[in-house]
């Protein structure tokens, strides 16, 4: 029987719209999460009384599990059933929030965003291959069109409600309201969605994801140790060399495992596929890094609440929510090469208006426009980027190589929240300097993302017209 045909007679659901509702509720937790925790890092810092690099582990405790685990979570998926790796996953991302806000001190809220990222890397994919596998045609398309856009809508009003919750309520509530979504998408999910599994494409690649999160763990905390004091220490070189050497170990296992590998590295022998992978790395971590500084910069320097600091952010999300389907449909007809040069560009333009921000200015004279442009520059890359990537690889590879661009994403977030501990570290007129020292290499890593596409996509236009009328 072939992989799809394995696909095909598991999906038999006669509840499909309560699987599109446990799936929504489920991947809701991850997007509410990624956008929710910034407005309120300022406010965990001064619980703990945390250091700089501290407050850097605080998001990346959840993105490196996120990171090394999203590919295996989804081959485990495939091999024991994405309906119960959904729960499992659900189940445990939900505990996990409730031990972050129960957390009696820095070290316990840690663990507990370790384990929301081991379950946001089950959940995630498996909510998406179980909606694949639940509807067909026309209507899979829809499905997966309305996860998207609830997900962005999540996203956008997560930073409002976490905002007003660290001012009324306090911290730990934005974990607490992660405990009512998980248990409806649990028991949605157990009470009407149909199990599905495709056991001959299960990639369960434990060496691998192993090797991934250790070596992806020694460079973080080496960058994250460096960027704090700008100085190279025995310790520092320590990490370093250790993550590089256990990288390089994962692309050795991965080479000798082949087609069954967690990350297949015949992939990257098309120019189109690495070129659009490595934009993926450069723009997703400059945008990460400056989604993370700039409430922190409103609220620390320029005065704001947190809410305030969450209504500052709802442009972007409303705009990038908005704009990307039309520009699918536009990538769709002239390729990815323009959208995914001008979009990065854009963002870069974008970087540089923030520079505008400190302590003074006005909203929408300084923060708004950088935000707008921002938006604009997201929105023209998000979709391309989605579809030039899956029309660089054979179908058969497709799903591999979606999870891999999120995983690819999430480790750009990873090291660019890494080098952020000189800017974290500083205080008043020196935060913003540090600010402005950090949107200005952002930039530069942005509109590098450009010339990347424009170097390495030309060739796949015509891949992704194809692909669009397939």
């Amino acid at each position: 029987m072939s992989a799809n045909a394995a696909v095909r007679s598991d999906a038999k659901s006669p509840h499909p719209n309560w699987t599109l509702a446990a799936c929504i509720l489920a991947s809701s937790l991850s997007f509410v999460e990624g956008s929710v925790l910034n407005v309120a890092l300022p406010a965990i810092r001064g619980s703990f009384d945390a250091g700089a690099s501290e407050v850097q582990w605080v998001v990346n405790a959840y993105l490196l599990p996120l990171s090394a685990l999203l590919l295996l979570g989804g081959a485990l998926g495939d091999q024991h059933g994405r309906k119960q790796l959904l729960i499992i996953g659900t189940a445990l991302f939900a505990a996990a929030s409730l031990l972050c806000a129960l957390a009696p001190d820095l070290a316990w809220l840690l663990v507990g965003r370790v384990l929301q990222g081991i379950g946001a890397a089950l959940l995630l994919p498996n909510s998406l291959a179980l909606l694949n596998s639940s509807f067909t045609g026309e209507e899979r398309g829809r499905a997966i069109g309305i996860w998207a856009s609830v997900g962005a809508g999540a996203a956008a009003i997560a930073p409002l409600i976490g905002g007003w919750l660290v001012d009324h309520v306090g911290w730990p509530a934005i974990f607490y309201i992660n405990l009512p979504l998980a248990a409806g998408a649990i028991l949605i999910a157990a009470r009407f969605a149909a199990e599905s599994r495709n056991e001959e494409a299960a990639r369960t690649d434990f060496p691998g994801a192993m090797l991934a999160t250790l070596g992806l763990l020694g460079v973080t905390y080496a960058l994250t140790l460096w960027s704090v004091q700008l100085t190279v220490d025995p310790r520092v070189i320590a990490l370093g060399l250790a993550g590089l050497v256990l990288l390089g170990l994962f692309l050795w296992v991965e080479a000798r495992r082949g087609d069954t590998a967690m990350m297949p590295l015949a992939m990257f022998g098309d120019r189109c596929f690495t070129g659009t992978n490595l934009l993926t790395f450069l723009l997703y971590g400059a945008f990460g890094a400056v989604m993370l500084l700039i409430p922190y910069v409103l609220i620390e320097a320029g005065g704001y609440s947190p809410l305030q600091a969450g209504l500052a952010l709802t442009p972007l999300a409303v705009i990038i929510a908005v704009a990307s389907p039309l520009m699918g449909k536009l990538a769709a007809r002239i390729g990815g090469r323009l959208p995914l040069t001008a979009g990065p560009v854009v963002v870069a333009a974008g970087l540089l208006l923030a520079t505008r921000i400190d302590a003074e200015g006005s909203y929408a004279l300084t923060v708004l426009p950088a935000v707008v442009v921002l938006a604009a520059g997201m929105a023209l890359a998000v979709t391309p980027l989605t579809s030039t990537v899956l029309a660089s690889v054979d179908q058969r590879h497709a799903g591999t190589a979606s999870g891999l661009n999120s995983a690819v994403a999430r480790t750009g977030g990873l090291i660019a929240t890494a080098l952020l501990g000189a800017v974290l570290a500083a205080e008043g007129a020196a935060l913003v300097g540090a600010f402005h020292t950090a949107l200005l290499v952002a930039a530069v890593v942005s509109a590098s993302a450009g010339a990347v596409a424009w170097l390495t996509v030309g060739g796949a236009a015509a891949r992704t017209r194809k692909a669009a009328e397939a």
